[in-house]
């Protein structure tokens, strides 16, 4: 694990709004919501994480290559304009939208990617679960196996999109991609490695390691 950044910077930022936005979310009506709030925020924003779980979709990012959508089925595809290959969001999966002014914190687009990595490794080692980081390949693996994705868009200086952590989902539609664009990569999940699933605690355990890596408060 890097250092963390609330280490390397001061004065302390504002710890960023926190939203719940529920189940079944629909990924585009939320990619939209994203780009708009991010297109009306000033320098003045207050930034937010938006905590949620999606529908079943397949999003392919912008580096995306058709080939990698192996067998989608009656799963809907839709293209978005985080960085990235293919990935499934799905129920059981906590999805983290980080809508962060990265200009004022000071930091770029690859601390803002080891930091996020950095916090779920935090909340892995948690519950003795061995994970990290691979240099080639944004996200979080535990014995080879991903457990955390991550894509980004930086626009105007400030981020969205965010990460996805694998709880206790149906890891089968992994299996009609390459997921991240990576040819027989294998995915696991909390519910695998004997941790807890529930997802309101996931969801606070996390925030709190992501506060620590940005150097916020609880979030």
């Amino acid at each position: 694990m890097s250092p963390s950044f609330s280490e390397q910077r001061a004065p302390t930022p504002a710890a960023p709004q926190v939203r719940w936005l529920g189940t079944g979310c629909d990924y585009a009506e939320w990619m939209a919501r994203q780009q708009a709030f991010t297109e009306a925020r000033s320098a003045t924003t207050a930034d937010e994480i938006w905590w949620l779980e999606h529908a079943p979709v397949f999003t392919q990012g912008q580096a995306g290559r058709a080939e990698h959508l192996l067998t989608p089925g009656d799963i809907p595809v839709v293209q978005s304009d985080r960085g990235g290959q293919v990935t499934y969001h799905g129920p059981g999966q906590l999805v983290g939208y980080l809508l962060l002014d990265v200009r004022r914190l000071g930091i770029g687009v690859r601390a803002l990617v080891s930091a996020i990595e950095n916090a779920v490794i935090a909340l892995l080692a948690e519950w003795d679960i061995d994970a990290e980081a691979r240099a080639d390949a944004p996200g979080v693996y535990v014995a080879g196996a991903k457990i955390a994705a991550l894509g980004l868009r930086v626009r105007r200086g400030c981020s969205y999109h965010g990460l996805a952590l694998n709880v206790d989902m149906d890891l089968a539609p992994f299996a009609r991609i390459n997921p991240c664009g990576m040819t027989g990569l294998a995915v696991t999940q909390l519910a695998e490695l004997g941790a807890p699933t529930d997802m309101a605690l996931i969801r606070a355990r996390l925030g709190a390691a992501l506060g620590d890596e940005l150097g916020f408060g609880s979030t």
